[in-house]
């Protein structure tokens, strides 16, 4: 006898809301449980993120509502003298910091791979300043640095008859001294990253390639350097992140009043440059559209160097 639709359909539906309650059960208890997350994460994240990018697009000043201007504040940046000067000084800094930070960071971890027990002093030694807050470090290379009478780098130089400098005064000294302290702050951490990855290398591989009569030099750039690339490609990935966003070290050194870039804004960078159009002059729709461009800039890079660590695979 053939079984008519209006009985099937009943009784499918009913198994199909029991399948979606007992489901729920499973699994609503989670959901209930990560809400409170959710709901901060959307409004203090999600939405700010959002209302940026709309605020990018108007002339707000952070007490009217926004004029909606299209894309006049993305055109007038790259009219903006001031601008160019952040990008390119940021620029500047990041290759030089992050090409130096990686550098210092692996030879120190080549240098104190070995456990013993003045290389775990050492090592300990040039981790202290990572974990150093970096308002410290650049308070004390400020007073290091600080001028001509009893800054600790001109009695240095004075004691070997060389001429002082006034080193926050010349321009040709900001970027070297952002890049020094920066250095001085940052590459312990990365040793520790890179004795991390060096731990994970075999030495049956360096050890074969020794017997095989292959020099120190040829098995650190054929084997362990290889070997180390996916740690390679994190440092300098993060490393350009944090440099691209540097602002408490040009704050703390170089902000004046009615100037946040130092002598002819030899040190102003692009995070200085954001806060000083959004929070000193009120210009929070052009501030926003500096940050997106920035954001723009990381991506970028980013995306850069991943694809060129999965090519080289």
């Amino acid at each position: 006898m053939a079984i008519s639709e209006s009985n099937v359909r009943p009784d499918f539906t009913k198994r199909t809301l029991n399948a979606r309650v007992a489901l729920f059960r499973r699994m609503g208890a989670g959901y209930i449980m990560i809400a409170p997350f959710l709901i901060l994460f959307l409004v203090f994240a999600v939405w700010p993120i959002i209302n940026s990018l709309y605020l990018s697009f108007t002339d707000f000043n952070g007490v009217k509502a926004g004029e909606f201007i299209g894309t006049k504040n993305y055109e007038r940046m790259w009219g903006d003298e001031r601008f160019i000067k952040a990008l390119t000084n940021t620029a500047s800094y990041v290759v030089l910091i992050v090409s130096l930070n990686t550098v210092c960071g692996l030879a120190l971890a080549m240098a104190l791979r070995a456990p013993s027990l003045l290389n775990q002093i050492c090592r300990a030694l040039f981790f202290l300043p990572a974990v150093t807050s970096t308002i410290a470090v650049t308070v004390l290379w400020r007073t290091i640095f600080t001028s001509a009478d009893y800054g600790l780098a001109n009695t240095i130089l004075h004691f070997f008859g060389l001429k002082t400098i006034v080193f926050f005064s010349s321009p040709e000294w900001s970027i070297p001294i952002l890049v020094i302290i920066s250095l001085w702050g940052g590459m312990g951490g990365t040793m520790i990253i890179f004795l991390a990855g060096l731990q994970s290398i075999s030495s049956d591989m360096t050890e074969a390639a020794a017997i095989d009569g292959a020099t120190s030099v040829q098995r650190f750039w054929y084997i362990i350097l290889p070997l180390l690339k996916p740690t390679t490609i994190y440092i300098v990935i993060t490393g350009l992140i944090g440099a691209f966003q540097v602002f408490d070290m040009v704050y703390l050194i170089y902000s004046t009043v009615g100037n946040i870039g130092g002598p002819l804004d030899s040190a102003l960078t692009i995070v200085p440059y954001l806060y000083d159009r959004g929070f000193t002059r009120f210009q929070l729709g052009y501030a926003s559209s500096i940050a997106w461009v920035l954001f723009g800039i990381i991506f970028i890079m980013t995306m850069i160097n991943l694809r060129l660590g999965r090519d080289n695979k």
